[in-house]
């Protein structure tokens, strides 16, 4: 009985690796997609102020905003993004924080036409009294995946942006 139950847990464990192994396989591509191209980031770019636009090696741009231009926290955003120069087929802006990891936040966008891709979203809350994101604009084209990186600082209300 004993051998028995031991064949059991084996069995169970290793139907569990297995299962945990393909969970990770097909979440991978999900989670961490392949770059085909990727713009630099602009550290100039402030989306306070406006628009930021991106170009990319071959020439295309893409160019991102948030509205409103305050970045409130756990309150819908506006995100607009504009293409030349690309055939797209599906836009997705994928929020990340800097220096802390804040979960999976990657609202896709609806094609408006022309170029044109918008949607709403939304910032989490951090602990912290700012916080650095980076909003990374991918766009799936026919020959792959195009970004373009965006960083921004989110502060909790009563609080000044760091600078200023």
């Amino acid at each position: 009985m004993k051998k028995q139950n031991s064949l059991l847990w084996l069995v169970a464990g290793f139907l569990l690796a297995a299962f945990s192994a393909v969970a990770i396989y097909k979440v991978w591509p999900l989670l961490h997609p392949e770059v085909l191209i990727s713009a630099s980031l602009d550290a100039e770019c402030d989306l306070r102020a406006g628009p930021c636009k991106s170009q990319l090696p071959d020439g295309s741009s893409i160019s991102f905003s948030i509205e409103p231009r305050t970045l409130p926290l756990v309150k819908p955003i506006q995100l607009v993004v504009e293409i030349e120069g690309l055939e797209a087929e599906q836009v997705v802006v994928d929020f990340s924080g800097v220096d802390m990891n804040m979960g999976f936040n990657r609202p896709a966008l609806a094609n408006q036409g022309d170029g044109r891709f918008a949607g709403k979203g939304m910032l989490p809350v951090c602990v912290r009294d700012a916080m650095e994101w980076e909003a990374k604009v991918l766009v799936k084209t026919p020959d792959g995946l195009v970004a373009a990186p965006y960083r921004f600082i989110t502060v909790k209300p009563g609080t000044s942006l760091p600078g200023n």
